[in-house]
């Protein structure tokens, strides 16, 4: 199944309770990696939110923000840093004492200061309230993944119709390396054979012995088996696509086993125009190679 890694999708629910904005970023990554960004108030329900995520995409960097406004919000939890505040009147009284201050601490004193209030978002004292705005953000969540699914298919597509013209343009290119091949190989026999009858004329020869030889050496630059491997590594690259599950890593590895045949090849195959194809082969698989970086 083609999907690519690269997708946007935004949505916003709202009811009587509160408003929920979802957004999903998706970029390419070798593995699925997650950032998952909520509110306080949901923080409890984040391992649940990522095993939904889980669900839905195999592979890349996902990057989900979540934000909740209350209808009716309510009043923030406060909370004193008595350590800290004690501490620092004792430190206010020593410099009252010695003339460098004036006046005692204030309770606007302790607003102005940072470290001596604590505020804390509060939803609600209600636990029931907590879990319905939690299964109104999993759905909002899923409703949002299926939305960037839709786009990561129509990419998907299109990476599917580049993929298939290059895959083709290859799959012409190997035959067209093992005809070349199969051309130089009979004629490094008809030449290995000429030479034998030039020096058989001086010398005594045992023509079986020459036969076999040559054979042999022709033998070296027999890539048939090389060929049978790379057609079968196509008809799985076909397989796959068909497929229903992500095949982006599977393209890689294939690629890297069909370079692999290619390289070989190269260093066995003699004949007219067989290193020009190899280049041509090679240029190719490194563009889908560049391709399958984007799918999942």
């Amino acid at each position: 199944m083609f999907l690519s890694m690269t997708g946007f999708a935004s949505l916003t629910r709202e009811d009587e309770r509160a408003t929920v904005g979802v957004t999903i970023r998706a970029v390419n990554h070798r593995y699925l990696d997650v950032q998952l960004r909520l509110p306080q108030c949901l923080m409890a329900a984040e391992t649940k939110l990522r095993a939904l995520l889980q669900r839905h995409i195999a592979r890349g960097r996902i990057e989900v923000s979540v934000s909740v406004q209350l209808r009716e919000p309510p009043a923030p939890d406060v909370e004193l840093h008595e350590e800290f505040v004690h501490r620092l009147g004792e430190a206010i009284e020593r410099a009252r004492q010695q003339g460098l201050v004036s006046g005692h601490l204030t309770p606007g004193d302790l607003v102005r200061i940072p470290q001596a209030l604590v505020f804390k978002e509060r939803v609600s004292d209600a636990p029931e309230t907590i879990e319905e705005l939690g299964r109104m953000v999993e759905s909002a969540i899923e409703e949002t993944i299926g939305a960037l699914n839709t786009m990561r298919q129509r990419e998907g597509e299109h990476l599917r119709a580049d993929l298939d013209g290059r895959r083709e343009l290859l799959a012409a290119l190997i035959e067209r390396v093992a005809a070349a091949a199969a051309e130089g190989r009979a004629g490094l026999e008809a030449r290995l054979a000429e030479r034998v009858r030039e020096l058989s004329r001086d010398l005594p020869t045992d023509p079986a012995a020459i036969a076999q030889e040559i054979v042999r050496t022709a033998g070296r630059s027999d890539i048939s088996e090389e060929v049978v491997r790379f057609r079968a590594h196509l008809a799985h690259w076909t397989a796959l696509t068909e497929g229903e599950e992500p095949c982006g890593r599977k393209f890689d590895f294939l690629l890297q086993e069909m370079n692999r045949e290619v390289n070989t090849i190269g260093s066995k195959a003699d004949g007219l125009g067989v290193t020009e194809l190899i280049v041509n082969a090679k240029a190719e698989l490194e563009k889908m190679r560049e391709q399958v970086q984007n799918v999942e």
